[in-house]
């Protein structure tokens, strides 16, 4: 501790104001946990206090890490927080991990590449809030389940409904009415191709949506940029969005809005 003081003069303020009372041991509490790291080896320096100071976990990004930096980084979080997410996982790093963390209980979806792994004291966070998860096609079911692995560890309920794109847009009608009527709080709408999913839907709703496009079609714009530019048009008034294939940041920005609604904050 003393060497982290010498580094960081407002920690050292922080603990002093506890000293002379100028803070309560509540308010000291809350300010440091913006000082939480847990550093690894040099490579690493996890923000495993995320959810606690920002209610957002902090999701390992797994393209380009070393099955043995990943492994460092997987066992931090377990032994700090109990539970680790990562994206972007291909399988033969997932099969990797799982065979070196036989303590825990590791869940992985191939598809989506994404995996979630818990110690045995881990408990989930009470359930607060409802997001709906709609996607135009099969394609983009992956994002989608990235958005989804977020927004339930952040104790939300995800109302899914999946492949109700504009080519058949009779299938919106079970799926919407469905989310409306659980109470969903916001809209998280994934769509490739050109994009239209997310402004149909929000000239329905009166809730937030957020549209996220993805790396789905053919040719000119098939890497998502027609589906992003046209979100980033849409003249439907309540329709954000995020970048390319960002579950994540879709995924944490809806847990957000559906908590805050259930809770009032």
């Amino acid at each position: 501790m003393s060497a982290e003081l010498s580094r960081n003069p407002e920690l050292r303020r922080i603990l002093e104001d506890l000293q002379t009372g100028g803070a309560t041991l509540d308010e000291t509490l809350q300010r440091l946990r913006l000082f939480q790291v847990a550093e690894i080896g040099g490579f690493a320096r996890l923000d495993t206090n995320r959810d606690v100071r920002r209610g957002v976990p902090e999701v390992v990004y797994a393209s380009r890490k070393s099955v043995a930096d990943l492994e460092a980084i997987v066992r931090r979080f377990l032994d700090e927080r109990g539970y680790v997410l990562i994206t972007r996982l291909e399988p033969a790093g997932a099969d990797a991990l799982r065979s070196v963390l036989g303590g825990a209980t590791v869940s992985y979806r191939p598809d989506a590449r994404i995996l979630a792994a818990y110690t045995p004291a881990y408990r989930p966070q009470e359930e607060r809030g409802c997001v709906g998860l709609l996607t135009a096609g099969t394609s983009d079911i992956p994002v989608a389940e990235e958005a989804a692995l977020v927004i339930t560890h952040m104790g939300c309920r995800v109302e899914r409904g999946y492949d109700t794109g504009v080519a058949g847009l009779h299938r919106l009608v079970e799926p919407l009415t469905r989310m409306l009527e659980a109470g969903a709080a916001v809209l998280v709408v994934v769509a490739g191709m050109e994009g239209a999913l997310p402004s149909v839907v929000a000239g329905l709703v009166d809730v937030p949506v957020i549209g996220v496009p993805t790396s789905t079609g053919y040719g000119l714009g098939g890497d998502g940029t027609a589906a992003l530019y046209a979100m980033l048009q849409s003249c439907s008034p309540g329709l954000v969005t995020v970048n390319i294939d960002n579950g994540v940041g879709a995924g944490a920005a809806a847990a957000l809005i559906a908590r805050g609604a259930a809770t009032g904050k």
